[in-house]
């Protein structure tokens, strides 16, 4: 079977794409690879939770499977669980993984190395780094190759993953910084976001005009920015007149050393991410 991959083309995913582990973000991707048109009884999953499990299943019209046998019919494998789940999951699919499956983990900090040594020898593995906003269909996704992942490998991933956004190729030494800066990216926007409604509320806007007036200006913002192309301290700029409003607005965030602060987080989450499954 086949699926839309990046710039159009139609890759190959396989006849049998398995999901183990359907959670918010496992369940982004099942949809989004349903909506190019595979049929839906070549996918299968499988999750812990055998509620969420049959949930999902009738939802999507999808096979439910154990992990075991999930894995066992897949060409396409996709661990989707959480990182503290991986090696658990993976010791106990080793034996029913057949050696020319590709396997793509979207779990944080995983790398491509320590699922290999849970897996037969010679085994293609993609790491993934998504991120939420794959459930609105604009999320962007970093991948990387594993030492048996070739060029069609990585275009297979390609092609699961553009149905729900955008996808770039990075060496996997640097998915950590990915992880940093867009995995738990939309975080740090809700957080802004939040800052902002909150401040309005406070100056006397009524709480539904100020969350209308702060979305709309962050998706005005990130719209000037994808379109223009234009470098974001051009941009700033380009509404700060001297001695305005803005500039006193900036100068308190100056001030409080947000620009630092949002270095240090994301040097944190960089961190965390790093040797999560060994």
């Amino acid at each position: 079977m086949t699926a839309a991959g990046a710039a159009g083309r139609v890759v190959r995913m396989g006849d049998t794409v398995a999901f183990l582990g359907v959670g918010v973000m496992g369940e982004a991707l099942l949809a989004g690879l349903l909506r190019t048109g595979y049929p839906a009884e070549d996918v299968v999953v499988a999750e812990r939770v055998a509620r969420r499990a049959t949930e999902v299943a009738e939802r999507h019209g999808v096979r439910l499977l154990g992990n075991a046998e999930a894995a066992a019919t897949a060409d396409t494998l996709v661990i989707a669980v959480k990182p503290g789940d991986v090696g658990a999951l993976l010791d106990e699919i080793r034996d029913r993984v057949r050696p020319d499956v590709l396997v793509v983990c979207v779990a944080a900090g995983i790398t491509t190395a320590a699922v290999e040594e849970h897996l037969p020898a010679g085994v293609a593995v993609v790491r993934v780094m998504p991120n939420t906003p794959a459930l609105v269909n604009r999320g962007i996704a970093a991948i990387s190759g594993g030492a048996a992942c070739r060029e069609e490998h990585l275009d297979r991933a390609e092609a699961l993953l553009t149905p729900t956004g955008g996808v770039v190729r990075v060496p996997e030494h640097q998915q950590d910084a990915v992880t940093a800066v867009s995995g738990s990216g939309p975080a740090y926007v809700f957080y802004v976001a939040e800052a902002m409604i909150e401040a309005g509320v406070m100056l006397g806007l009524a709480r539904p005009v100020a969350t209308e007036l702060t979305v709309q200006t962050l998706l005005g913002a990130a719209t000037m920015l994808d379109e223009t192309g234009t470098h974001p301290a051009l941009l700033r700029e380009r509404v700060t007149s001297p001695g305005g409003t803005t500039a006193a607005a900036l100068r308190q965030l100056d001030t409080h050393a947000v620009r630092g602060a949002f270095l240090a987080a994301l040097e944190a989450a960089r961190d965390r991410s790093r040797g999560r499954l060994t």
